[in-house]
């Protein structure tokens, strides 16, 4: 949506997860390290944490239950005598410090505005479980977890910071989030105008959610990005499932493959294989949405330019299938072992820094977003979008069963006729923006292109790597946040 998150992109599983605004590396994409982990030098943001009890469902006029929503509060650079605005990320799926740690452009810029900066917590994310460990035992303590019930959520902690005026309703609040938080921050400024001011919404697919874009189009921009970086590089990943499979054909060949790949757990079975496929199509695909201009950890630790980088060893058209899978290995080291400490490869690892199994519950009835590859104008394996099917593994999994069409309903796809004070900015490198907003919608829904720029790069710190377009979208962000 990552994942970004951003949670992880099952690329091609039943049920894609989206990764969304700061989505980090979950542990089954990880490889084993052997030792701690390198001194992280992006900057560390401080805060203070707060709690906000907030109804279990926040439409009922009957049942009074209710939960500690968890938000994240920075008052250094607020001005009580000449009080600026409220910087307010609306959380996606993960914890929220995650976010916060991730989201360098709102503290780049919080100085310049005076502004209070807050990032508040999604419910059924992080420490805000409505029913505590029990949220995801059973359908019926799923129920609340929506989009429209988060809206709400952030609506009542923005009402708390206003209580006793400690921040005034002069104050305007700009909403700001990355992919499944630039969705969430878009749509409360549309349902919520009179609390919200404006919103800068990055790297956001709300289309897709909304079943308005060919299942094909992320697959295709992935493929994209990698046929820019060389050519024969897609084509050499094209090949390589059919070579893969060629030589999982025999005992010996899984043996061959368990120890070229470094494997943790050896190959044993068809389902093995496909488990080891499947991480290497999120693998191609968390690296194209990482492909920053500089070295960075948002999904692991991975160099600049990354896919270059995957690219590399893929240069040239390989045409022995162990000496293609040689290359292919080579190349997604970049991904799980850029730093040269991983010992085996771990695709087994369900573990994840995000919350997947609340990203999977949401991707199975409002937040669907239908995904395929045809093999032929992309590099993927042949994988058709099946509704059916689709529906079918989540009644299975959650006891529930899609709505298509509920975010088009409810928020309005691309008729934004009603909308305005929104930026909705999308790196054309990130496989994302095959769902985001391309053109402007009216004077005040304006669509920022980065032709430089992947997942949510205008959201990050600045740094001198940064393109001119990225620089040029944080620019026009603050343009548009002084309108506002």
């Amino acid at each position: 949506m990552a994942y970004d998150s951003c949670c992880v992109t099952r690329h091609l599983a039943v049920v894609p997860v989206l990764l969304l605004a700061v989505l980090l590396l979950p542990q089954s994409l990880r490889a084993d390290n052997a030792g701690d982990g390198e001194t992280d030098t992006k900057p560390t943001y401080g805060y203070v944490t707060k709690y906000l009890t907030v109804p279990v469902d926040q439409f009922s006029f009957t049942w009074n239950d209710t939960f500690q929503l968890r938000y994240l509060v920075n008052d250094t650079w607020w001005d009580k005598q000449k009080p600026g605005p409220i910087f307010f990320y609306t959380g996606n799926e993960g914890d929220i410090t995650l976010f916060a740690q991730n989201t360098g452009f709102m503290w780049d810029i919080a100085a310049e505005f005076r502004a209070l900066v807050v990032f508040a917590e999604h419910r059924y994310y992080g420490k805000s479980l409505p029913f505590g460990a029990k949220s995801f035992e059973e359908p019926k303590y799923l129920g609340y977890l929506t989009a429209q019930q988060a809206l709400a959520d952030f609506v009542a902690v923005i009402g708390e910071l206003r209580k006793g005026q400690s921040f005034p309703r002069q104050s305007p609040v700009i909403a700001f989030g990355g992919s499944y938080g630039g969705m969430l921050s878009a749509w409360i400024r549309m349902k919520y105008p009179h609390i919200v001011s404006g919103a800068i919404s990055a790297s956001a697919p709300v289309l897709m959610s909304a079943g308005l874009t060919p299942c094909d189009a992320f697959s295709r921009i992935v493929t994209s990005v990698y046929h820019a970086a060389a050519p024969d590089c897609a084509e050499n990943i094209k090949r390589s499932w059919k070579a893969l499979r060629n030589i999982s054909n025999t005992d010996d060949g899984k043996a061959w493959l368990s120890k070229t790949f470094s494997l943790k757990k050896a190959i044993h079975t068809p389902a093995d294989v496909n488990t080891l496929l499947e991480w290497l199509n999120n693998a191609y695909t968390d690296v194209a949405m990482a492909n920053y201009p500089y070295p960075a950890d948002f999904l692991g630790d991975m160099p600049a330019y990354p896919v270059h980088e995957v690219c590399k060893p893929l240069r040239k058209r390989v045409k022995d299938d162990k000496e293609l899978a040689k290359a292919i290995f080579q190349g997604v080291s970049v991904y799980f072992n850029y730093t040269g400490r991983a010992k085996v490869l771990d695709v087994n690892n369900s573990d994840s820094l995000l919350d997947v199994s609340g990203w999977d519950y949401q991707a199975c009835t409002e937040m669907a977003m239908p995904m395929c590859s045809d093999g032929r104008s992309d590099m993927f394996e042949r994988a058709p979008w099946n509704e059916a099917e689709y529906s079918k593994a989540c009644f299975a999994t959650w006891k529930v069963r899609p709505k298509f069409n509920m975010t088009l309903w409810e928020f309005g796809g691309r008729d934004l006729r009603g909308s305005s004070n929104i930026v909705f900015s999308n790196g054309l490198l990130d496989p994302w923006s095959a769902g985001g907003i391309l053109r402007n919608m009216s004077d005040s829904v304006q669509a920022v292109l980065i032709p430089e720029g992947a997942h949510h790069l205008d959201l990050r710190s600045q740094n001198p790597a940064d393109p001119a377009s990225v620089r040029g979208a944080r620019r026009l962000h603050r343009q548009h946040i002084r309108k506002w």
